[in-house]
């Protein structure tokens, strides 16, 4: 346990999460997703839930800036019109721990696409369908210096 990290982010999680760099992609994905089939880099979150999980990975890693859109989520039977509760569940988390950032429907293919790309997929037991999203990291820039 760590002091402000949340207990979920486990030690494989945090390091996965470390380890990516700037532009690369993370999917979290719900308990339906072939995740195992498709992720490069596989973390289990057994036992919790998509949004736990977003609001977690939020609260640690910073949110691409340097590109329009960073955050993607899958749509309702792969239509980018359709969305579920849980979508918005998932845009309430990223307009809290990340504001300024829409989070943008993909069709499905657009969507798997994406996933299997992924730096990594964290597969939770979340059992609504559809509830997949993917953030893309940012930057943590330096602490202003001043100069004299």
């Amino acid at each position: 346990m760590l002091i402000g990290i949340p207990p979920l982010l486990g030690p494989q999680f945090l390091a996965t999460l470390r380890a990516m760099g700037h532009g690369d992609e993370i999917a979290i994905v719900d308990g339906n997703y072939p995740a195992e089939e498709q992720a490069r880099r596989l973390i289990r979150v057994d036992g919790h839930h998509v949004i736990a999980v977003l609001d977690a990975v939020l609260s640690v890693l910073p949110v691409d800036e340097a590109v329009p859109e960073a955050l993607f989520r899958a749509s309702v039977k792969g239509d980018p019109a359709l969305a579920d509760p849980v979508h918005r569940e998932m845009e309430a988390v990223c307009a809290k721990r990340a504001p300024g950032h829409k989070v943008v429907a993909l069709a499905g293919p657009d969507f798997y696409a994406r996933v299997k790309a992924a730096h990594a997929i964290v597969a939770t037991s979340e059992p609504r369908l559809f509830a997949n999203i993917i953030i893309r990291k940012g930057v943590i820039h330096p602490p202003e210096t001043k100069t004299t």
